[in-house]
């Protein structure tokens, strides 16, 4: 993964402050040249003195033409590299009918040309330009006998041409990278703002840390008790799923013990931090050299995210603070994240029991019906009701008869897989969906709560021992009995009060009568 940088990161109006001083120094030095020229200096012919103005001329148009160009967004590249060359050119020829005694302006004036060229495009143009006028000056010098120390003093003014382009260049290639990490935490905070799945929230970090940060590993972790969790693993251009490790010992838990970041830009050095030890997570062919990484806390999330890299002190306090920017976006949007889908999960469960309410127990066996379709699998419906529940309640307060509901469901969620769903229909009757489950198959589980509602007891106020009451339950299959859910759910319920009116604490399978 590297870290590139967009050339065209600044604005016209930005590209436009920086070169406008350019362009007048320009414009004002090679009128002050002509005019030195022309009036200080013997000129040897008419000759000379039509070349000089028409050079001086010619050399202020490129200057110009460059703040013309300065804010196209098509093709600005091909122009900058054309005026580059023309500048050359121009300025080969003027050097040579320059009076001898200010040929060295002749440098100041490649200085302008570069710089505009440099800050319009990369060094390739500057560098042509710069290289192609001194390599014309020493030909023409050597030629004429120039003494030594001229020659020197030649190379020296190139060699500080050269060293304030490339000054100019690293400059510019600064405030761009600048511009594209302000640019990343920009379009992640926008984005971010309007997130509220905790995936697509890692996707977002993912795309952010590739963008801005030039690392060969990283990861994202949030801290579970005494594991953390690396909900984000990239290692070497390879990402790792679900990846739990112990918090003991790593960096990661030192950082969020501690709550503060961690730059270790060369860990061939010796690690002087208390409980550390090293712990190699994605691949373990390639030794870490250099790693940082910040905490992620907030109200409902705490972890960290670290970067690192196979060469030593690849990262610098820049880097630092950038990720310290990411990690605190990414806290908050997963806080919101975790608090969206608490909302959202308690939107979906009756609030006593926390099995799904009515309404959404009924879209989940819609679409675990349509999957059973699908994959030609059958789902059984449970429905159970508790036996004489109301003289339950009047007997013994409904307090108890709260507690006896929240009993029965945590013994159905006993005997149930993950897959399966439970949900409140109504009052003290429940249903439970089983999919890829046969009839015989849920005649065992219905049977299982049974026997556990029958050895459960609980106590009352006064620290007496009360029975739980009964059970009776239905069952129906889909699609054997019906592909329909509504009917699916009026049979299973039918059944239900065949168990009832057969006497109760009966599980039913058939539509008979007692």
């Amino acid at each position: 993964m590297k870290n590139k940088v967009k050339r065209s990161g600044f604005t016209p109006q930005e590209h436009l402050i920086s070169l406008l001083p350019a362009v007048i120094v320009g414009i004002v030095l090679s009128g002050a040249t002509i005019a030195s020229s022309l009036t200080n200096f013997q000129i040897a012919s008419p000759v000379q003195g039509i070349w000089l103005v028409l050079c001086g001329s010619l050399y202020i148009f490129q200057i110009i033409f460059y703040y013309i160009i300065h804010d196209l967004e098509t093709g600005k590249l091909r122009w900058v590299w054309t005026n580059a060359l023309f500048a050359a050119a121009i300025l080969c020829i003027w050097s040579y009918f320059l009076p001898k005694e200010i040929n060295h302006l002749i440098y100041a004036l490649v200085f302008i040309s570069a710089l505009s060229a440099s800050l319009l495009a990369s060094r390739g143009p500057a560098h042509v330009l710069l290289f192609g006028v001194v390599a014309f000056q020493f030909i023409i010098n050597l030629s004429s006998g120039l003494p030594l120390h001229e020659l020197i003093t030649h190379l020296g003014l190139a060699i500080t041409v050269f060293v304030g382009i490339e000054t100019v260049q690293q400059l510019r290639n600064i405030a761009l990278l600048r511009i594209k990490r302000l640019e990343v935490i920009n379009e992640l905070s926008r984005q971010i703002a309007s997130t509220l799945e905790t995936k697509q929230v890692f996707a977002l970090l993912n795309a952010a840390i590739q963008n801005a940060l030039e690392a060969d590993a990283y990861y994202v972790a949030t801290l579970h008790d005494d594991q953390l969790h690396l909900e984000l693993l990239y290692d070497d251009g390879e990402y790792f799923q679900d990846v739990w490790i112990d918090k003991k010992g790593t960096l990661c838990n030192w950082i969020i013990t501690h709550q503060q970041g961690l730059f270790l830009p060369n860990l061939r050095d010796r690690i002087e931090l208390d409980d550390v030890e090293v712990v190699t997570v994605g691949k373990d062919n390639k030794p870490t050299l250099s790693w940082m990484g910040v905490s992620m806390r907030a109200s409902h999330v705490e972890g960290a995210i670290a970067i690192s890299s196979y060469r030593p002190y690849a990262f610098d306090r820049s880097d630092m603070d950038l990720l310290q920017n990411i990690a605190q976006r990414a806290a908050l949007a997963l806080d919101n994240a975790h608090h969206h889908a608490f909302v959202e999960k308690q939107a979906q469960l009756d609030s006593l029991t926390e099995v799904y309410n009515h309404g959404y127990f009924i879209k989940t066996i819609q679409e675990q019906a349509q999957t059973c379709r699908e994959q030609n699998q059958p789902l059984s419906l449970i429905m159970l009701d508790i036996d004489y529940f109301k003289h339950y309640n009047d007997r013994f307060g409904h307090l108890i008869g709260d507690e006896v509901l929240i009993s029965l469901c945590n013994v159905i969620r006993q005997h149930v897989k993950s897959t399966d769903a439970v949900g409140r229909w109504g009052g003290e009757e429940f249903c439970v969906s089983l999919p890829n489950a046969s009839k015989e198959q849920a005649v065992q589980v219905a049977q299982r709560i049974r026997e556990t509602m029958a050895s459960l007891k609980i106590k009352n106020a006064e620290q007496l021992t009360i029975p739980l009451p009964t059970v009776s339950q239905g069952i129906a299959v889909f699609p054997a009995e019906t592909d329909d859910i509504t009917s699916l759910i009026d049979l299973a319920d039918k059944r239900l009060y065949v168990a009832k009116n057969r006497g109760r604490d009966q599980i039913e399978t058939v539509s008979t009568e007692a």
